[in-house]
């Protein structure tokens, strides 16, 4: 047990924040869970609840209850277990028109640009 008043402080101090970042790790996995599976098991991941598990992600490595690398890694499970089954889903789109190519008129010939002969060069 602590003897001094600081560090009985630390201890209240420090078990009120463990108390929090519990609470907050707790909700983080729950989410995760939800996000990986659904009520209707026939859909699969849902984006909307990727998207939810993602935002207390980001929160929690944010307040630092998590390591950024850590939610970072659960993010990208997530996302890679939404893409496997995204495309299944979504219908198929059709390819963005490609731009058109830029003006030829802007590049210079290479004619214009002599380099130095190599006996000038070494004399300087």
């Amino acid at each position: 047990m602590a003897n001094t008043r600081s560090a009985k402080k630390r201890v209240r101090a420090s078990v009120r924040k463990r108390n929090r970042n519990r609470a907050t790790r707790s909700a983080v996995k729950t989410l995760i869970t939800r996000a990986r599976r659904p009520a209707d098991s026939t859909a699969g991941l849902t984006s909307e609840e990727v998207r939810h598990a993602i935002s207390a992600l980001d929160k929690a490595a944010e307040k630092g209850v998590l390591h950024p690398n850590n939610a970072s890694r659960r993010k990208s499970r997530l996302m890679s277990a939404l893409s496997r089954i995204a495309p299944a889903e979504k219908p198929a789109q059709k390819a963005p028109a490609k731009k058109a190519a830029a003006p030829a008129a802007e590049k210079k010939p290479a004619a214009e640009k002599k380099p130095a002969p190599r006996a000038a060069r070494a004399k300087a």
